[in-house]
């Protein structure tokens, strides 16, 4: 859980823990009172019941921010989908239906429906519903500024009623309240379809019972709408091309003044569809548009400015002026990606307004799926990897040929890093099973629930994948942190390259990282198995440098001296171990005991039975008991300094045996 006042992860305590494994579940949020109400009953102490209050309420944050991010997901999903079918425009009546379906979906309700304006009857019909059962209701024609619709459309603003009877605001019809009432609708919320400052029609969704509409919900439909009146606008405006060429004879006039435009917007339209079939990038997007209108385009990441030309343009849905330029927002869903800037063109023609609008709608397809793209890249990396790791029977053919495609080269030499975010799983502690059902996997970006170490671990992860790629190498998801293979230089030693990657990552990640890195593999593809066996090596460094106080630090073997030199033998270290501590362990096979924990224990509270009984949960005769019991094991001098030494030497190594394994 992260610590409120610095954001910091911090190691789960006993508060925390129930929380933890309700999150990991997805419990339902009244299930959050249990462990309180548990502890109240079982006689907990004010100070245990403030800290499960308070880690109670974090976890519901945690929650909440998780439901958020998904619906948000959710959201943008949709709303990508949209986009892409606008994109291929060929039947109108099926886009408007996936708008209000989705919208339906989205917001939750039990209907949805779009109403156009009728300019030619002085109306307003139904064009599209979802979820509806009353035949008389799909079949409403209103009078223009009658019910929610016609206050929507009056004001160019969102407007909802949680019991659509009984709210004076509108005016109250005949013809509209028996619609409604026969299809039952109680809570409604209408947004305006526009193009440009008028209104064309209203998008509604609605409840056969009361309901608060959220503000995100709004904005949500909102963002239907917009996809909506685009949709109809593209529609309309290849109507009107299609009748300016029918009528080219009797319309001369007006086809002269409008061909340099439609030409423009065709050639636009061309040139921006080839760019995504042969793969372009955004700034062949900004090239060709600056051709078409004859001006200097730009694409600017730059945070938007409360107020400013990018904010404006959001809100709108459009492309607004910005002194001589013009910008148009890019953005998918919810999120801003960056803008299209038309720099030095005052005036703009409104059909070149709208390419520069749809070019910064195929500008955000391009950057998620640029997006997707990496993500994908950053996978086949970590699968890599992963064969070179647990299957050495790989063929090495084929692993070379897979490596080429990632420009990658398995005949050289490579150092293998193992990399741990601090305050990940397993400081110095055991790693559990290692086998390649206990290993972290390659994951890509955004599958990992967000939230303390499991955060720090995909963003490690991310910034792993990133560094391996831009060094032509390989990075995999591992044992609670990550391993990487890059390439080794002549004018760098593992142990360089080991620092050098500490530093990175820390940059990257905002917090401490520490890596261990194995001396160079001669050539990876040729030994599969010795990436193993380097691997090994990286994570014994690893666990050394944690259990020797250097965290955020990076060490090869080479950095540890005699203690190098057991770290590459494991036969020295456990012959130490046993030799040292091996009564106290045996003893604790033997009869199930808890000798060796309480050594450990014992050296981190300075010697000291009082403060030991504390650590262990225990009565204190229970912790001379067993200081006795370990003196007859070891002999009455293993307090002395000397032996104390050896002893709590032998201890972290037995506990870094068991955190490497064999």
């Amino acid at each position: 859980m992260p610590r409120p006042e610095t954001g910091r992860p911090v190691p789960a305590g006993p508060a925390e823990t129930p929380y933890l494994e309700l999150l990991s579940r997805g419990a339902a949020a009244d299930e959050y009172e249990r462990p309180l109400l548990r502890a109240r009953a079982d006689g907990a102490g004010p100070a245990e019941l403030a800290a499960l209050d308070r880690a109670k309420l974090l976890a519901l944050r945690v929650r909440a921010e998780l439901d958020g991010r998904r619906r948000r997901e959710a959201e943008l999903s949709a709303l990508f989908e949209t986009a892409h079918e606008m994109a291929g425009l060929r039947d109108l009546d099926a886009v408007l239906q996936a708008i209000v379906q989705r919208a339906r979906s989205l917001l939750g309700t039990e209907c949805a429906y779009m109403t156009l304006n009728d300019p030619e009857a002085g109306d307003t019909y139904m064009r599209v519903t979802d979820g509806s059962v009353s035949a008389r209701f799909q079949q409403l024609r209103l009078g223009m500024g009658e019910g929610l619709g016609g206050l929507v459309a009056q004001t160019a603003r969102p407007y909802v009623t949680e019991s659509y009877f009984e709210d004076p605001r509108f005016e109250h019809t005949q013809t509209i309240d028996s619609g409604v009432r026969d299809e039952g609708l109680v809570a409604i919320l209408g947004v305006p379809l526009m193009i440009g400052s008028s209104v064309i029609g209203v998008l509604f969704a609605a409840d056969r019972r009361a309901r608060v509409f959220e503000r995100e919900q709004i904005a949500l439909l909102a963002s239907f709408a917009a996809h909506a009146a685009v949709a109809i606008d593209s529609a309309n405006l290849l109507s009107e091309t299609r009748s300016a060429l029918a009528g080219l004879e009797a319309a001369h006039a007006v086809i002269r003044d409008r061909s340099g435009v439609i030409e423009r917007a065709s050639e636009v339209h061309d040139r921006l569809t080839e760019l995504v079939l042969r793969g372009g990038g955004v700034r062949d997007v900004a090239d060709a548009v600056a051709e078409v209108l004859s001006g200097s385009v730009e694409f600017t990441e730059a945070a938007p400015v409360p107020g400013g030309a990018v904010e404006r343009s959001r809100t709108a849905g459009r492309a607004v002026r910005d002194g001589t330029d013009w910008v148009a927002a890019v953005a998918a869903g919810g999120e801003l990606l960056g803008a299209l800037v038309l720099r030095g063109h005052p005036g703009l023609d409104p059909v070149d307004q709208r390419t520069l609008e749809r070019a910064a709608m195929v500008t955000s397809l391009l950057l998620l799926a640029r997006r997707s793209a990496g993500e994908a890249e950053q996978r086949v990396r970590g699968e890599l990897l992963d064969d070179l790791l647990d299957a050495p029977d790989r063929d090495p053919r084929l692993l070379r040929e897979r490596a080429a495609r990632l420009t990658a080269d398995l005949d050289a030499p490579h150092v293998v890093l193992a990399a741990r975010v601090a305050g990940g799983a397993a400081e110095g502690l055991p790693a559990g099973p290692a086998g390649p059902a206990a290993r972290g996997r390659s994951v890509p970006a955004g599958d990992a629930p967000a939230g303390g170490a499991l955060a720090d671990r995909q963003r490690l992860w991310s910034a792993a994948s990133h560094l391996a790629a831009t060094r032509h190498g390989l990075a995999a998801a591992r044992d609670g942190g990550t391993v990487l293979l890059l390439p080794a230089t002549g004018e760098e030693s593992a142990a360089e390259t080991a620092r050098q990657a500490a530093r990175q990552l820390g940059a990257a990640v905002r917090g401490a990282v520490t890596v261990g890195a194995s001396a160079p593999v001669p050539a990876p593809a040729a030994r599969p198995g010795a990436v193993a066996a380097a691997y090994a090596e990286a994570r014994r460094c690893l666990e050394a440098l944690l259990l020797l106080g250097r965290a955020g630090q990076g060490a090869a073997t080479e950095d540890f001296g005699f203690l190098g030199l057991l770290l590459a033998d494991s036969r020295d270290v456990a012959s130490f171990v046993r030799r040292t501590i091996g009564p106290v362990t045996d003893y604790d096979a033997r009869r199930g005991t808890e000798l060796v924990r309480t050594l450990e224990a014992y050296f981190a509270c300075g010697m000291s039975p009082a403060r030991t009984k504390d650590e262990l949960h225990v009565h204190v005769n229970t912790v001379a008991q067993r200081l006795e019991r370990i003196a007859r094991l070891l002999g009455e001098d293993w307090q002395s300094p000397a032996r104390a030494l050896e002893v709590q030497l032998a201890l972290r190594l037995n506990r870094l045996s068991a955190a490497v394994g064999p």
